[in-house]
């Protein structure tokens, strides 16, 4: 795979960022046949002891940060029925063999890859992802962008706010201190606190992937945005502002210095994601909406079982209902 892939997170590399945040084993499974083949790419995690009715080890998988999923890489004509009743079957064979007993996917929004598995996953909807879309508009700030989000700029930029691009950065010191303090003020989970490890991660396996933009306030960085480039897509990866700058907007700049480079450099959209929730009026998707007054894409997750009794067992021990809506339900913090 490697730069083959269609998109970062299908990369061979990718599922390796999150082994340590997800608990787990990052691993592709590839499947070909005479139909064509399919990629699939997961994070494996052991299943706690604790949780367990019985002393045995086994494992559930989960989809890296982001999105991702399984993903036909090749097909015949009129045969993608017959490829992907195939790969369920192998791969049932396979989670069986390996004591795998459930598995938590998110499909990518932008490859639609839910509509390829619907026979496997019975995808469920789960919110709309936002994105900028860069390549039909020939000015995305002004078709994309909403009117009072253009003011902000402008004003922002009238007092004296102005940014800096940094292509393919050799360290990201100066952002992490930005991005740290903004998950203290939003007191975001631990996950989200990704370490040193992470970020040096990203640069050995993403060096030229990556984009970082630094908005600067009377020679000070006060927000700053990384962003991973891949093909023609630009995906919204981490950001952050210091809390005492937040009134003048420079979460704004950020967004518009990311539209005109992007733009400029001839990537065709930039992928916002979603809210926290799938509210309609969760803060940080109406935040992104800002940004995205024409381009939206349905984003699907898919829960598959793939040891049934073993599943009803955890749950039943754990006195938790199979049918909670956590997924998988044994792992819902009560």
């Amino acid at each position: 795979m490697g730069n083959t892939a269609s998109d970062i997170y299908f990369d061979e590399h990718y599922g390796k960022l999150y082994e340590k945040a997800d608990k787990g084993q990052a691993e592709i499974y590839c499947y070909k046949s005479q139909y064509g083949e399919v990629v699939h790419q997961f994070i494996k995690r052991v299943i706690p002891q604790n949780l367990l009715p019985k002393q045995e080890l086994l494992y559930d998988i989960v989809t890296p940060y982001g999105y991702g999923g399984p993903l036909i890489t090749a097909c015949q004509d009129g045969s993608k029925e017959a490829l992907v009743q195939d790969f369920y079957n192998a791969f049932a064979e396979y989670c069986k063999d390996g004591n795998i007993v459930a598995e938590f996917v998110r499909f990518h929004p932008i490859a639609q890859n839910a509509l390829d598995f619907e026979a496997v996953y019975h995808p469920i909807w789960d919110r709309n992802t936002l994105g900028t879309d860069l390549k039909s508009f020939e000015d995305p700030v002004q078709s994309e962008f909403s009117k009072s989000c253009r003011k902000r700029i402008r004003q922002a930029i009238n007092k004296g706010i102005t940014y800096r691009i940094t292509e393919r950065p050799d360290n990201l010191d100066d952002f992490k201190k930005v991005y740290y303090s903004t998950m203290e003020r939003n007191e975001a989970s631990e996950y989200y606190f990704f370490d040193d490890e992470y970020f040096d991660n990203c640069l050995k396996y993403f060096a030229d992937n990556i984009l970082l933009i630094e908005v600067l306030f009377e020679e000070k960085v006060i927000a700053a945005g990384m962003y991973f480039l891949y093909n023609k897509t630009i995906h919204i990866h981490l950001s952050g502002t210091l809390t005492e700058y937040l009134s003048l907007s420079p979460a704004y700049v950020l967004r518009y210095a990311l539209t005109c480079w992007g733009k400029e450099h001839g990537y065709e959209m930039i992928h916002h994601g979603g809210g926290r929730t799938n509210a309609p009026d969760d803060s940080l998707f109406l935040f992104k909406k800002q940004f995205a007054s024409n381009t939206n894409f349905d984003f699907y997750v898919g829960r598959k079982v793939w040891m049934p009794e073993k599943y009803i067992d955890i749950c039943r021990f754990n006195d938790i209902d199979p049918e909670d809506k956590y997924f998988p339900a044994y792992r819902a913090k009560r």
